[in-house]
């Protein structure tokens, strides 16, 4: 199967694999969420909101997805399957296979879909397809101490504190120290033991 035919289900989701032909969709969801993200990300370019933009950044995802480097999933409410709309993404990036098997989680939501666990219910789908079908020991995640909410959501996931990443990442321009959040593949760990 090739990776645009992925879909993780949730009870109320559909975390989808997207190709080129959403490039409309995903620009949709960054233009709607435009100053709510700025806050958590890097500084973006204006050629970054264009469809063009979107339609080639889809496409170099899907091709290193192929390879086995990253996985983004884009968040579908199933109730709106049959629309083109997306309310978030979760992604697994920087895949490092050996004897590190780890990788670091991303994750963003609709400003209008906050606190409905809808990001709980997609991280969660989104782990157990690294620690399943990837086979991964560790999920690391990245978050700012001011962002009280997605640090509730990965520690509702069982995701633990493993320490203080000093000006780790440049943030709005600025560089942010970052809370270093990780979950390991225990189901793997009793196996080896």
């Amino acid at each position: 199967m090739e990776c645009r035919d992925k879909v993780i289900e949730t009870d109320r989701l559909l975390l989808r694999i997207l190709d080129e032909s959403w490039a409309e969709t995903v620009l949709d969801y960054y233009l709607r969420n435009f100053a709510f993200l700025r806050q958590w990300e890097p500084q973006r370019d204006a050629e970054f909101f264009t469809a063009e933009c979107q339609r080639s950044l889809l496409l170099t995802e899907l091709a290193r997805m192929n390879l086995g480097e990253m996985f983004r999933f884009w968040i579908v409410k199933k109730e709106e399957a049959r629309q083109r709309r997306t309310i978030g993404t979760v992604a697994l990036s920087n895949i490092v296979r050996g004897g590190f098997q780890s990788c670091h989680l991303g994750y963003k939501l609709d400003q209008s879909e906050l606190r409905r666990g809808y990001m709980t219910e997609a991280i969660g789908g989104v782990v157990g397809f690294a620690f399943g079908e990837l086979g991964l020991h560790r999920v690391e995640a990245n978050i700012l101490p001011r962002n009280a909410a997605s640090l509730g959501v990965v520690g509702k996931l069982g995701f633990y504190h493993e320490g203080l990443a000093r000006k780790y990442l440049q943030i709005n321009g600025r560089w942010e120290d970052h809370i270093h959040m990780v979950i390991r593949n225990l189901a793997m760990e009793e196996i080896e033991n």
